[in-house]
């Protein structure tokens, strides 16, 4: 108890090592064992970004030492998020976190409709984000447009809400989400376009 009646906060502690980094302990004395996020996939040792930290065994190949990887960010696993609803909301969680481009997200917008919140005049409502950004908040999944309660909506592709977004709005995705995106209007139709439009081909030679 500290002199002012206060609980003194209990230190953090320490991951505890799974059995396979034990016996991959007592096999490799003297090493350090890092900890991979569970989301990394890749061939070979994962970037520094994706390790959580390690573990350093002594010269009897006991674990006695864990070290906190100050870069490491956490996936949308790590993080707790739900599993995503869609491919949108896969996409704003993998770019959201690091762990994907934000040109996915983008990517999977020009294949789907979304569902826009309408005032009763039949206009896209009108929202502020949280830093004060004037949004139309739009949603490309069910689970996240329920979670907005009871209101009127339409369906549509995006580029034909884009011709019905006020001036000076951009687009919030899927408010209601673990995680949510603010796109900007300006040049996001002819993002889209070149989403869904394939490279054309290259004459070959002769």
């Amino acid at each position: 108890m500290s002199e002012s009646g206060a609980e003194t906060p209990a230190a953090p502690q320490d991951p505890v090592p799974p059995e396979e980094f034990v016996q991959a302990a007592r096999l490799a004395p003297d090493h350090w064992l890092y900890l991979s996020d569970p989301a990394w996939q890749g061939d070979g040792p994962p970037p520094e970004w994706a390790v959580v930290g390690q573990w350093r065994s002594d010269s009897e190949g006991e674990i006695v030492e864990w070290e906190d990887n100050e870069d490491y960010r956490p996936s949308p696993e790590a993080m707790g998020w739900p599993e995503p609803a869609d491919d949108v909301d896969r996409a704003i969680q993998l770019a959201t976190t690091g762990y994907g481009p934000v040109e996915d997200v983008t990517s999977a917008l020009a294949r789907t409709e979304v569902a826009v919140l309408i005032t009763a005049d039949g206009e896209p409502v009108s929202a502020s984000a949280s830093d004060g950004t004037a949004v139309v908040p739009v949603f490309t999944s069910p689970r996240h447009l329920q979670a907005a309660g009871q209101l009127g909506f339409e369906r549509m592709p995006v580029t034909d809400l884009l011709g019905r977004v006020p001036s000076g709005h951009h687009l919030c995705l899927n408010s209601t989400a673990a995680v949510s995106m603010v796109l900007a209007v300006d040049g996001l139709a002819e993002t889209l376009r070149d989403a869904v439009t394939p490279p054309s081909a290259t004459p070959a030679d002769g």
